[in-house]
């Protein structure tokens, strides 16, 4: 049985052990999937099976590619805000909350048009902001860099689109990032390794700043744990295909397991990975190579996050998770730059873009569309304090500008603990 059985029970198996009556809160287009299962439509062989209407998780790919990371450092591959910004501990303690940015996919290998409209909002919000509440960092979910991460486009992809934002900026790598295969058309690939300009530019050791208006960032490694006041972010590499470590290994996935059991309850709990667990769109769809090991670790530590976040689907859709009688929101922003119209933007399958909100997923029982935007870019700001972790989604249209003052979208998950700095 896989861990997601084990964790949810098999949701499509009305016999198997499970929490949920799956038929009895059946969707309307579920009768869709039983008429496709009663039937035992062929697998296609020479393609990707197309989803039925309302699932949320994609068929496994039966090859996926996997390119092996950097060697692992030694030593820990956590970082303390602290280290970055000196004050921030005592800045968040004053305010009693941290405020910060996140989103992905922003490299404008098309042009920074979109890109650069979404850092003028974040500096805008940031300069309108008082004093308690000036986001202090941005944190980058992947595909930083179009197509394959290369070192020589950080300045026109990365540095120059945010050399406004005062601001630290961490990030996690998505799969442009790592990949190394080179499409028609693509430049080449020269640097010597898989996410050798993410490394050099987000693990940067040296103390050599590879901008002039930017200082070196210092990451311990490509997945890493960010300990900030109030919050632990626990970012991870999700490689090319969506796995987070090859096919018998347990390195990364082991990583996490430990690291959750370490995150202390009185702190919030971010998990960031660039593929998602979850997504009603028509391209990607989501990720059950991510799902299950995630699944398997929370089950694992005994630590559900109190959020995740997410890229790689070019639009936003915010998830709402039940697990325990706790609402858990699954969130992808991955619309901060790269898709620079709104034809590049991935579209929702068409039924659930007219369905009502929230949406039933058919295959997960336990699973609800809250929310989407597929018309515009985005990006997402967060407050954690001592009892209550916001997240807000600010739209930016491709053409007007941003209302940073009134999100388009939030949710608000309550603590079942004060939290502390």
């Amino acid at each position: 049985m896989s861990a997601w059985s084990q964790v949810t029970g098999n949701l499509l198996d009305p016999s198997a052990p499970s929490s949920y009556d799956f038929r009895a809160r059946m969707h309307p287009f579920a009768t869709c999937l039983e008429e496709n299962m009663a039937h035992h439509s062929p697998t296609p062989v020479f393609a990707k099976p197309r989803r039925t209407t309302g699932t949320a998780v994609s068929p496994p790919a039966p090859n996926p590619r996997f390119i092996a990371p950097p060697q692992l450092p030694g030593g820990s591959l956590s970082l303390s805000l602290s280290a970055i910004l000196p004050s921030a501990l005592q800045t968040a303690a004053a305010a009693g909350k941290i405020v910060f940015h996140a989103f992905g996919d922003s490299g404008g290998v098309y042009g920074t048009q979109a890109q650069d409209a979404v850092s003028q909002a974040l500096e805008d919000q940031i300069n309108a902001a008082d004093a308690q509440s000036v986001p202090q960092f941005l944190f980058h979910l992947g595909d930083v860099v179009y197509f394959n991460g290369e070192e020589d486009l950080y300045n026109a992809q990365f540095y120059e689109p945010y050399q406004y934002y005062n601001a630290p900026i961490f990030a996690i790598p998505g799969n442009h990032d790592g990949d190394t295969q080179v499409e028609s058309g693509d430049p080449p690939f020269t640097d010597p390794y898989s996410l050798y300009g993410f490394m050099t530019n987000f693990c940067n050791l040296t103390g050599t700043p590879q901008f002039k208006y930017r200082p070196p960032m210092s990451q311990p490694y490509c997945y890493w744990s960010l300990e900030a006041p109030f919050v632990t972010f626990l970012g991870l590499y999700s490689n090319v295909d969506g796995s987070l470590d090859a096919p018998g290994s347990t390195t990364q996935a082991d990583w996490f397991t430990a690291q959750l059991k370490a995150v202390p309850a009185d702190k919030w709990l971010i998990v960031a990975v660039h593929h998602p667990c979850y997504s009603l769109d028509t391209v990607h769809g989501g990720y059950g190579s991510i799902l299950e090991p995630l699944d398997a670790a929370f089950k694992a530590a005994n630590r559900f996050p109190d959020m995740v976040l997410s890229g790689h689907v070019h639009d936003y859709q915010r998830f709402a998770r039940m697990v325990g009688g706790t609402s858990i929101p699954y969130i992808i922003c991955g619309n901060a730059g790269y898709a620079n119209t709104e034809k590049l933007l991935h579209q929702l399958q068409p039924a659930v873009a007219k369905a009502h909100l929230p949406f039933q997923t058919v295959d997960q029982a336990d699973l609800t569309l809250q929310k989407f935007d597929v018309t515009n870019s985005g990006f997402l700001r967060i407050t954690a304090g001592v009892d209550e972790l916001l997240c807000e989604y600010f739209a930016v249209p491709f053409s007007g500008s941003a209302d940073i003052a009134n999100a388009a979208d939030s949710v608000s998950v309550p603590a079942n603990q004060a939290k502390t700095p």
